[in-house]
């Protein structure tokens, strides 16, 4: 006869196998972490010898980080728009920042686009919803009005912040009373650490969206006369300002990170790092103090060089993804919400990106034969379109239908253009690049009635006429025959 011992032993180890398996089976917790204008040389595990990010290098240390990770879009609104919903953001068509800003009498006037994340498109938070997931929203939105704010979007709770670094300079919606001087980083932290706490036995996806390092340059004054005594090394642009503010933005990634190991969730959850765009040097009418610099990369943000769409990367993803690898693999925000859903076992729709869970897995490569990006705007540059084919970039300029052909393998700062070297490269890629174009029905900039050479690099509010004509591609400048390419 068994012992009533002996079965309550049997009975508890079965009840802990069960509890086991049932914590196995529940999806993973997803952390979604994006900063604003953080550019791809800003931290120190991509060889920023500066500024400090102990938390986000040891974050790096822990999963991937990606050297070939790019923006969807070189200013912030059109790649959030394709961060959420996996589009690009010529499918969307919304392709500047919102509002956007005017040059009156360039050469083009650029296309309408739209002033908000449409609310037919299906964001991450409302394809995880079916799995159980709670969702919550913190910080920069920039996806439209308080009509198409996060809860419109499928989640559960939301602080849309905007403003400046510090209170009361920032407002939020909902109203939040904040102390005068507390940073919008920390409150922004503190909110999403609220949300996990309170919602730590169920699956939950937080995108925390913060607005550092975004202009304008302000941090505490001490961390900004710890920076002005540390010694500077040669070359870059190397801002005490800016550099606190990237100190700041680590320090609550960091916060983050330890709130998940003291709740005991860091094993079940994957935590995604990355930048909306590539680092500001300098404000696009070249007014302001220079803020960093992404050498070795060319440009800046608004700039369709890898200056402006090549972001920092990062995935940890416990037991799935090798600690301290490196991934060449060239991925694109467009991958975040298929990633996302295969990791958290939810049907994604029809998307333009691809999930990175095999290169996250080890893969070296993806089933993708290019990467695209439009954008018919005046910002740091004129409007461009541009392409990576394996290890080739090429960028068209709409303006006069200039060609830039650049092998990223031996030539990562751009500085010597093949086009003319290898013509039927570029060809080829420009006619991919218009194919891909047409099949999203990406809008082209049209001719300016009121261009005047002698005012064309001035900003204005005012929009001109409408050109009677849309102007096709095609139209811009000619090309020769397609060349045997055979």
């Amino acid at each position: 006869m068994v012992r009533p011992v002996v079965w309550l032993l049997v009975l508890l180890v079965c009840w802990g196998t069960v509890a086991r398996a049932d914590e196995t089976d529940r999806p993973w917790n997803v952390v979604f972490i994006l900063a604003d204008d953080l550019g791809w040389a800003d931290l120190g595990c991509y060889g920023n010898r500066f500024h400090e990010t102990p938390h986000l290098d040891r974050l790096a240390s822990q999963g991937v980080r990606f050297t070939d990770a790019y923006a969807a879009c070189p200013v912030c609104s059109p790649t959030r728009a394709s961060v959420l919903t996996g589009k690009y953001p010529a499918t969307l068509n919304l392709t500047d920042f919102i509002p956007g800003h005017l040059r009156p009498w360039a050469r083009l006037v650029p296309p309408r686009f739209n002033q908000h994340l449409p609310l037919e498109e299906q964001t991450i938070a409302e394809v995880l919803k079916p799995r159980g997931y709670v969702s919550g929203a913190f910080g920069k939105w920039h996806l439209g009005g308080r009509p198409f704010f996060p809860d419109h979007q499928g989640f559960d709770s939301f602080v849309v912040a905007s403003g400046r670094h510090f209170a009361p300079r920032f407002r939020t919606v909902p109203p939040h009373k904040v102390a005068a001087g507390t940073p919008q980083a920390d409150f922004l932290t503190q909110e999403a650490i609220d949300f996990i706490r309170q919602n730590r036995n169920r699956p939950f996806f937080v995108y925390l969206s913060y607005y550092l390092v975004h202009i304008p340059l302000e941090a505490k004054k001490e961390r900004i006369a710890y920076y002005q005594q540390k010694k500077k090394p040669e070359g870059g642009v190397n801002n005490p300002v800016y550099a606190a503010m990237v100190e700041s933005l680590d320090r609550n990634v960091g916060r983050v990170l330890a709130e998940l190991e003291r709740l005991k969730l860091a094993e079940r959850t994957v935590v995604i790092f990355t930048s909306d765009n590539g680092g500001l040097r300098q404000r696009f009418d070249g007014q302001g103090p220079l803020v960093t610099s992404n050498a070795p990369l060319r440009d800046e943000k608004g700039s369709l060089y890898e200056g402006g769409i090549r972001v920092p990367a990062i995935v940890r993803w416990p037991g799935h993804v090798a600690p301290g690898r490196t991934c060449h693999v060239p991925i694109c925000s467009i991958d975040w919400l298929p990633t996302v859903a295969q990791i958290a076992g939810a049907e994604a729709p029809r998307v333009d990106g691809v999930s990175l869970v095999p290169v996250l897995r080890g893969e070296e490569h993806l089933r993708r034969e290019a990467l695209y990006w439009h954008y018919p705007h005046y910002h740091h540059t004129h409007p461009a379109g541009a392409i990576r084919w394996g290890r080739y970039k090429l960028i068209e300029y709409y303006e006069d239908g200039r060609l830039e052909l650049y092998d990223l393998q031996t030539d990562l700062g751009e500085r010597r253009n093949l086009a003319q070297e290898k013509p039927k490269l570029a060809w080829f890629l420009r006619h991919k690049l218009d194919r891909w174009r047409a099949a999203v029905g990406a809008r082209m900039p049209t001719l300016n009635p009121n261009y005047d050479p002698k005012r064309q690099g001035e900003w204005g509010r005012r929009r001109p006429r409408r050109a009677k004509k849309k102007m096709a591609a095609w139209e811009l400048f000619s090309l020769p025959r397609c060349p045997n390419i055979g």
